[in-house]
């Protein structure tokens, strides 16, 4: 029963921690735009086509049949 006596204060404490935190995230900003980031990743922009190899690496197209190699 005795350890009652610190549990009690410490949640105290611990409540008031957050309510701060929630207070600071509030006046921060970090709740104004909550659906921008999602809408940011799921509509992200189309990556350029690849450009077709132009044999400028040295290969002189003897290894027919060979996987391109990716680096």
């Amino acid at each position: 029963m005795d350890v009652i006596y610190g549990l009690i204060p410490g949640m105290i404490l611990l409540g008031l921690i957050a309510v701060a935190v929630f207070f600071w995230a509030a006046r921060s900003g970090q709740f104004d735009d909550l659906e921008g980031e999602a809408n940011r990743i799921l509509m992200d922009e189309d990556l350029p086509p690849e450009q077709p190899n132009s044999g400028r690496d040295g290969d002189d197209g003897s290894a027919a049949g060979a996987e391109q190699r990716r680096d």
